[in-house]
């Protein structure tokens, strides 16, 4: 059972991710005759590659990795994260590389220069892996999202994913995209073409975030089966996919 100081965090997460709603940063236009899909991948575990990156390639598709670079080969007890060899090996297949801090901490609880120290340690980690791109999107860990951050966010990235699930249509923050997480229960999974469903019917830009693609997932994963059920259904449909960098072109956001 959480600690008392946990529910209180997760309480305070949550109120902040409603006041940075209700109090936006700066804004872009999304306005799309097209329904825009990006699928990314936090934290990027090795089956994000493996299974993930491939399911993708396979509808003509690439994501979006939000790598961590304190994390790089971390073995845990039910999933390892990849390393440099495999940041390269994502890039080299034509998928994007984008940032989600070094150490992955919980950006409420940096402050003062930390964050900007942290961005620049991770900066140096994918540069070591490609020299010639420089990550220019962001996802909060943990979707934790802070008032602190978001100038430093909207300087140093052209977008940055948050912990608010929905759409992006119309003037959205770009400093707290909106997502739909990818994750167990496998019904849940299979739900969301209903969410890609009413995409059509309402274009805009709807962001995929996923962790594991594995036969025995995490909380926080899904079955291979079930994620490529979702981009077949996704392509079907009369989508297009699009890195979030890609996404961004096809909106006109300035670099």
């Amino acid at each position: 059972m959480p600690s008392v100081f946990a529910r209180l965090d997760d309480l305070a997460g949550r109120v902040t991710n409603r006041l940075i709603e209700r109090l936006p940063g700066p804004q872009i236009d999304v306005t799309t005759a097209t329904p825009v899909v990006s699928f990314t991948f936090d934290d990027v575990p090795d089956t994000a590659l493996t299974a993930g990156a491939a399911i993708l390639e396979r509808y003509d598709a690439r994501g979006t990795f939000y790598i961590a670079g304190g994390l790089a080969g971390r073995r845990e007890a039910d999933r390892t994260l990849i390393g440099p060899e495999g940041c390269a090996e994502l890039r080299a297949r034509g998928h994007e590389l984008a940032c989600h801090t070094f150490a992955h901490p919980n950006l409420r609880h940096l402050h003062g220069d930390a964050l900007a120290r942290d961005i620049a340690r991770n900066r140096d980690y994918l540069a070591g892996i490609d020299p010639t791109r420089v990550p220019r999107n962001f996802a909060y860990p943990y979707t934790a999202g802070s008032f602190r951050a978001r100038a430093l966010l909207a300087w140093q990235f052209r977008s940055a994913r948050g912990g608010l699930k929905g759409v992006n249509r119309g003037r959205v923050d770009r400093t707290y995209l909106r997502g739909m997480p990818v994750e167990q229960p496998e019904e849940s999974v299979l739900a969301l073409r209903g969410v890609v469903d009413e995409l059509v019917r309402n274009p805009g830009w709807l962001i995929f975030y996923a962790h594991d693609i594995s036969d025995r997932p995490t909380p926080y994963g899904c079955t291979p089966l079930s994620f490529e059920t979702l981009v077949r259904h996704t392509r079907q449909a009369g989508c297009e996919i699009l890195t979030v960098d890609a996404a961004l072109d096809r909106f006109g956001v300035t670099p």
